[in-house]
């Protein structure tokens, strides 16, 4: 008879220690969406601000065309970025995109000097820098919590629980693929 109580009890702690695990792995889960949700909304901020620079350069920009049309593409890029799908490829894009904007608008600036004194213009420039910063910012916490999410669902048992329970996938961390390619030190993991 104690021994059935005693088998019992283990089989009760394993019960409980499994549901303790998947709820664990849901947690973190959640967690992970919310960040990219965060970065998908930081990213969204962007766009006023480009609709209102849109209008700022199209007086400037007869002969930058090229920049009103980075403009446009990247707030479009934007708009279109899922926040229930973690989509990666897509906001390496928009980084690209923002980065290429960046350079553009400082060529657009050089050309046409009295568009730097444009306190509008200013202003857009300063938020824009705003905004980037807290797009960072959100990216750090996201992959933080990629990084805690895949730790939990990889190590061992929490792995077996997962897969009987869960099958949560290995989510993909950002990554700059432009910082990347200019970075001369590559650990060798």
């Amino acid at each position: 008879m104690t021994g059935l109580i005693i088998f019992l009890g283990i089989f009760v702690v394993l019960i409980v220690w499994g549901i303790h695990i998947r709820n664990t792995i849901v947690r973190y889960f959640n967690a992970t969406k919310r960040a990219w949700a965060e970065v998908a909304n930081f990213e969204r901020q962007k766009v006023k601000t480009l609709e209102a620079l849109e209008d700022t350069l199209s007086k400037y920009t007869v002969f930058e065309k090229s920049t009103l049309e980075q403009v446009t593409a990247l707030r479009q890029q934007i708009m279109n970025l899922n926040v229930n799908d973690t989509d990666i490829a897509k906001l390496q894009q928009i980084e690209k995109l923002n980065t290429d904007l960046m350079r553009s608008l400082n060529v657009v600036v050089e050309n046409y000097p009295e568009l730097k004194a444009d306190t509008l213009y200013s202003k857009m420039m300063d938020d824009i820098q705003e905004q980037n910063e807290n797009v960072g910012a959100a990216i750090t916490i996201f992959n933080r919590n990629v990084e805690l999410f895949n730790n939990h669902i990889q190590i061992f048992p929490n792995n077996l629980v997962n897969t009987m329970t869960l099958a949560k996938k290995a989510i993909r961390p950002f990554r700059d693929q432009v910082i990347d390619r200019n970075f001369d030190y590559k650990p060798n993991f």
